[in-house]
């Protein structure tokens, strides 16, 4: 049992490391290449793209690995401490396609190492908790991206080989306590079940309402996302990261009471109340005042610090194939969120904002309202 609890704390900890060098970097790299390397905002949805998909990839090969020896469950770490060798790469780039194959490195890494680590917070947690267990997991991490998008701000001055320097140091601690708690945890580790689960349980209509989640809500993560509210709400760049992660501090501190509910038998409501936050968002986020953007923002993250947890819940408890499932959820998530940073960013250079009386919309986020809509049906039709 004590084995079992520092395993689970040092994971834990991991998210909250992890995250402070992935959210320093991420703006790091956006304002880098948007000022310095002077690349559009669909360049930069390349960007953001490379990367998801890269990191789709590797989640799903992660995840089969793991499936078929469990000892490779050690390759997250070492996968995080590839990381800390990418960073400082970033600074010796003079374009943006450079960034584009760094980037595809990143998410290598990051596939391989981060849905290990939730598979295993996930699988070891004890039944009566996991809900809970995992949404703590996922409020430190956002507690630390909330830090991280600070130290950005505080940094700015020192320039992106600094920058990239702390990333990569955060990285090596992350990858430290992985390795730990992995050989903590190492008995609890189940990648996939002998017995047979319930025959109601469907995890493809899981995968499929997860990847039009993350496809709707896709404006509110990556690189793209801090162009966005820096150009739509005209505020300097330290001032837009802050925001964000003040958007996703709070989306998390909000989210531990659903997975509260999810713990005690309420997981159908706590599904369908983060799936129409996630619908509404974009809309909200389409409308440019600081009384609208700065919500949509927490409504997405705290729609996805709910739907998030819930669904490894219900993947670690109900799917046969646990490791390769999370693997799964993580690579259509992934991909959802690659389309739809691709439409955002191509409908952001092409179409303007129209004008409703004295407020500025921008129509490459209305587009999203059809999704909406559909995610919503598609939510009421999964049973």
């Amino acid at each position: 049992m004590q084995k079992q609890t520092l395993g689970i704390a040092l994971l834990i900890a991991s998210a909250f490391t992890g995250t402070i060098g992935f959210r320093l970097a991420t703006p790091a790299v956006a304002f880098y290449t948007r000022d310095v390397l002077n690349a559009s905002m669909i360049s930069i949805s390349l960007i953001s793209i490379a990367f998801v998909l890269s990191r789709a990839f590797s989640s799903v090969v992660g995840g089969s690995l793991l499936e078929k020896k469990k000892k490779l469950v050690f390759l997250g770490a070492l996968a995080m401490f590839g990381n800390a060798f990418v960073m400082p790469l970033y600074a010796l780039t003079n374009s943006w396609v450079q960034v584009v194959g760094i980037k595809l490195l990143n998410g290598v890494f990051n596939g391989l190492s981060w849905p290990i680590a939730q598979f295993v917070i996930v699988i070891s947690s004890p039944k009566e908790l996991k809900g809970r267990v995992t949404a703590l997991y996922f409020l430190f991490g956002n507690f630390a991206a909330f830090l991280g998008n600070y130290t950005y701000a505080l940094t700015i001055g020192l320039g992106i080989k600094a920058q990239m320097l702390l990333a990569s140091l955060s990285f090596v601690v992350t990858s430290l306590l992985m390795l730990t708690a992995y050989y903590a945890l190492y008995e609890w580790i189940v990648p996939k079940r002998t017995q047979k689960t319930s025959g109601s349980f469907d995890a493809k209509k899981i995968l499929a309402l997860s990847g039009l989640f993350f496809f709707t809500i896709a404006f509110s993560s990556g690189d793209i996302t801090y162009v966005y509210v820096a150009e739509a709400l005209g505020i300097e760049k330290g001032s837009a990261a802050t925001l964000i992660g003040l958007s996703s501090l709070i989306g998390a501190l909000l989210a531990y009471a659903p997975s509260w509910l999810a713990d005690i038998g309420k997981e159908e409501r706590v599904l369908r109340f983060a799936v129409i936050l996630a619908a509404l968002s974009p809309i909200l986020a389409a409308i440019k005042t600081p009384y609208t953007v700065f919500p949509a923002l927490v409504m997405a993250l705290f729609a996805i610090h709910t739907f998030r947890p819930l669904v490894r819940k219900l993947l670690a408890m109900k799917a046969s194939r646990v490791s390769a499932s999370i693997g799964g959820l993580n690579a259509i998530s992934n991909l959802g969120t690659t389309l739809g940073q691709l439409l955002f960013g191509f409908a952001y250079g092409i179409l303007g904002d129209v004008k409703i009386g004295e407020i500025s919309v921008r129509l490459s986020l209305l587009i999203f309202a059809p999704f909406s809509a559909l995610l919503i049906l598609l939510e009421k039709k999964k049973d």
